[in-house]
């Protein structure tokens, strides 16, 4: 018989903000990188966004950037301690919604797996921390010797997500029309034509604008807003972006 699963972003969608956000402000404080990387090149795409002047992909692409390039000739242990401590002293930084959808699927024995643009080492720890059963996040690539290369296999875009939910189909015997998914950017918009039952979580107005315009994801698509201690459930039918 075949499976349901529920697949969860992280950034923005689980947790608050972006955890590889929170790695490399950890790669700073323990000078691995000069901290002029974070101030005259992230920091900027970073306050354009908070401003809501810039937009969510802009600053996640910046933050990659100079992310593969910080970590470019590091160990890999360092990473994954960093990754340790930066999931030991945020991963509770969650959206209530989220947090309580997790404890509800593992509760009706359904397959839990994050699918991220985060550091794969990040999402390890996040799905550890959560008791999820499976998770893909972006791979930075190593050489013979633990080193980090420079070299990268995404896990943010479309195409990326909807090639991993293939795999995960595959390998758990899932049926794809049952299941659940969670995004809140345009990169989880294949997730979302994938499953039966989507939800947008806080959706950037990329994902917004995205679904409007898919007739088959707005008919069954839930919008879900949270702001401070209150969850709203929106019906995107009367959405509008101004």
């Amino acid at each position: 018989m075949s499976k349901i699963a529920a697949f969860f972003d992280i950034d923005g969608t689980i947790y608050r903000e972006g955890l590889i956000t929170e790695v490399f402000k950890k790669i700073i404080k323990y000078d691995l990188v000069e901290q002029g990387k974070w101030y005259n090149e992230v920091r900027p795409a970073y306050l354009s966004w908070d401003k809501r002047e810039g937009d969510y992909d802009t600053y996640l692409l910046k933050m990659v950037d100079i992310y593969t390039e910080a970590i470019k000739g590091l160990n890999k242990e360092f990473i994954e301690h960093i990754a340790k401590k930066v999931i030991e002293q945020k991963g509770d930084r969650v959206y209530t919604f989220s947090r309580e959808r997790i404890k509800w699927h593992k509760e009706q024995g359904h397959i839990v797996i994050a699918i991220s643009g985060s550091p794969y080492e990040l999402v390890k720890e996040m799905s550890n921390k959560y008791n999820m059963d499976d998770f893909r996040g972006t791979i930075y690539k190593l050489d013979e010797k633990g080193i980090y290369n420079g070299d990268i296999i995404p896990m943010w875009d479309s195409d990326s997500k909807e090639k991993a939910i293939r795999e995960l189909k595959e390998k758990y015997d899932i049926d794809l029309s049952q299941s659940y998914a969670y995004g809140d950017t345009s990169g989880d918009f294949t997730m979302f034509k994938h499953v039966g039952i989507p939800t947008a979580v806080n959706p950037t107005r990329e994902l917004i604008a995205k679904i409007l315009e898919d007739d088959y994801i707005k008919n069954k698509i839930k919008v879900i807003v949270e702001r401070k201690d209150v969850t709203y459930d929106l019906n995107v039918n009367c959405l509008n972006l101004l």
